[in-house]
């Protein structure tokens, strides 16, 4: 027969701490969505009680805040390029020493968004939260952190400084607006189940805009079958070197790839 002691939930060998905390709130949302984030479930899963959790936190929104806050942190975090307090990335002298600096600037770019695109395609409950968080409070952490890690890199771009919001917000709305839609079309392809097929969804999709009237949908049918070619990561950072390319066509003098920061 088994003891009472033995039948006790085992107790915890680690320090609670904050941190422990939204690493677990993380996993759940990662599991159930929002609705499976519970005070309930996440005293059970870190082995504690409510007040344990209350001490750190005061309630679920700002958990699902603190949450999303470590993902975009982690997010933007990755790559080979990691922006610098002064601007620019590490590295930076070097590179615009060879004459590369601009270069550097565009790849730190990529690796931002493209950190942003695969955290919002591995975590379903991130866009919403994204949208609600940057919409009803944009002076907490999550959007001061992105438009920081991007707003750096225009800056090593050589843009001018009254024009360092314009293009960073540019960039921001793109990535967050191309990655949402592209966690969106995940999620719907999940629900389908787990024998639907990519490639058959998107010959169903390009079939379907083929047979459109061609008076009234001319370019629709025209790219049709470029739908079931495309790859999304490759599509998105295209998007990406499109509003680059805007960017310096607008805003860099004419005959100059790039140059040091304004003042």
């Amino acid at each position: 027969m088994t003891s009472p002691r033995a039948r006790r939930s085992p107790r915890r060998t680690e320090a609670l701490s904050r941190e422990r905390i939204v690493e677990a709130a993380v996993g759940l949302l990662d599991a159930a969505g929002e609705g499976g984030l519970t005070f309930r479930a996440l005293t059970e899963r870190l082995a504690t009680g409510p007040g344990a959790i209350y001490w750190h936190v005061a309630n679920k929104g700002e958990l699902l805040g603190a949450a999303t806050d470590a993902v975009v942190a982690a997010a933007v975090a990755t790559g080979p390029q990691r922006t610098g307090r002064a601007g620019g990335t590490e590295g930076a002298e070097g590179a615009e020493e060879s004459g590369g600096a601009a270069e550097a600037a565009r790849e730190g770019i990529r690796c931002v968004a493209l950190g942003l695109f695969d955290a919002i395609e591995e975590h379903p409950w991130l866009a919403p939260q994204l949208a609600g968080q940057l919409s009803r409070n944009p002076g907490g952490p999550v959007a001061p952190r992105i438009f920081e890690n991007i707003g750096r890199q225009v800056r090593a771009l050589g843009v001018p400084g009254d024009s360092w919001f314009t293009a960073t917000s540019a960039l921001v709305h793109y990535v967050l607006g191309a990655a949402g839609q592209n966690a969106a079309n995940t999620a719907s392809g999940r629900a389908l189940g787990p024998d639907a097929d990519r490639a058959g969804f998107l010959d169903a999709v390009s079939t379907a805009w083929e047979g459109l009237d061609p008076e009234d949908y001319p370019f629709t049918r025209a790219v049709a079958d470029q739908v079931r070619e495309h790859d999304d990561r490759e599509q998105f950072l295209a998007g990406i070197d499109l509003v680059l390319a805007g960017i310096t066509a607008l805003h860099l003098p004419a005959g100059r790839p790039g140059g040091s920061p304004e003042a």
